[in-house]
């Protein structure tokens, strides 16, 4: 096995993916548009997180569980995000995802790019169907900055060896304390804030920004 030399925590939605999958689930709900304007608050900091999250699962209430299935043959990986994680887990560091969104996408798409470090939201289900509520803790931006601290310290590595990527305010925290920040086609908030930022979307112009690859 590799030596793990570094550790690369990434938000999902609007960030490894290009879409933000409660908006996807909001058009199969038929409340995309209302749905969509929460989340554009959201990701601008004008709203609460957690309260905003709440109030957009609410409205996804009766959809069936097989939606996910729908709904990840819609995503798209961010152009180069696949070669990106691939180079940096050759070069021993391991790839994390800690999302805002939902664990039936983030564990597939997890799997799918041989990443084993992932947390995200639990949907409640009953007989098969979203009751509209969570389930479990809340990934809010103070839980992926601890996530990211948890990893960091299992695997031994010194805070210059970390990167977060992310695109929202939920990110701010995890983007401000590790090693290496990075602000991937983000909102105008958050790039006031982190120095370093690509607002290409293509993960290849963020290896550059990687100063300990080899």
């Amino acid at each position: 096995m590799t030596q793990v030399k570094g550790l690369c925590v990434m938000d999902v939605d609007g960030t490894l993916i290009a879409e933000e999958v409660i908006d996807l689930l909001g058009r199969e709900a038929g409340c995309e548009d209302e749905i969509s304007q929460i989340t554009s608050q959201a990701m601008r900091g004008e709203m609460d997180f957690e309260r905003s999250l709440r109030e957009r699962v609410a409205l996804l209430k009766g959809l069936p569980i097989s939606v996910f299935d729908t709904v990840f043959k819609s995503i798209h990986l961010s152009q180069n995000a696949q070669e990106f994680i691939s180079i940096l887990q050759k070069n021993g560091i391991l790839v994390g995802l800690v999302s805002g969104g939902f664990s039936p996408i983030v564990e597939r798409l997890a799997k799918s790019l041989d990443i084993f470090y992932f947390s995200a939201n639990q949907l409640e289900v009953k007989d098969g169907f979203l009751t509209g509520r969570l389930v479990g803790e809340i990934v809010t931006g103070q839980v992926k900055e601890s996530t990211l601290e948890k990893w960091r310290t299992e695997l031994g590595l010194p805070k210059e060896r970390t990167i977060a990527i992310g695109d929202g305010t939920n990110d701010l925290l995890m983007l401000k304390t590790a090693g290496h920040g990075i602000a991937f086609c983000a909102k105008e908030v958050v790039k006031a804030e982190i120095a370093c930022h690509v607002d290409t979307r293509d993960f290849l112009e963020v290896l550059p920004l990687i100063d300990f690859l080899e």
